[in-house]
């Protein structure tokens, strides 16, 4: 009998805590046809617009349009460049400065693929994924965030 593989789970409500990234690496260790993983850690920053601070990002997501973009955008990256395994993991409601709100971890048998693999999923998924972000200022007030790379 066959194990039947989950459906990969692309947000998590609040901050991606270290143990969690922990986790996600340490059940990588038995897999012996893995020569190389690259890992990108998208962290919410302190910005000063307008003279306002940012305390936080709370971020919403278009949960159906969403999931399959971001499971294409998966699949597509995972054949093109021969990966062994992708995580994406991406934060919706509030995540407060120093936080971790974006968590891409990809594996493969070479280095080159796993750098260049991780850098197109980052970059695909802010510019094809309906994720948007309200800055939050000190103040309580807030704006609609703007992505650049």
């Amino acid at each position: 009998m066959s194990e039947e593989k989950k459906e990969p789970i692309f947000f998590h409500q609040g901050a991606i805590t270290p143990e969690m990234i922990t986790k996600s690496i340490a059940k990588h260790s038995s897999k012996k046809n893995i020569g190389a993983h690259q890992i990108f850690l998208g962290q919410v920053r302190e910005d000063v617009k307008n003279n306002q601070t940012v305390t936080g990002i709370n971020y919403f997501v278009y949960h159906e349009m969403a999931i399959k973009k971001m499971a294409e955008i998966r699949i597509e990256i995972l054949l093109k460049h021969k990966l062994t395994c992708t995580h994406i993991l991406h934060s919706e409601g509030l995540v407060n400065v120093g936080e971790i709100c974006f968590f891409v971890f990809v594996s493969s048998p070479h280095r080159n693929a796993a750098m260049d693999a991780c850098k197109e999923m980052v970059n695909r998924i802010k510019a094809d994924v309906p994720i948007f972000g309200k800055e939050i200022f000190a103040d309580e007030t807030y704006q609609w965030k703007e992505n650049k790379n």
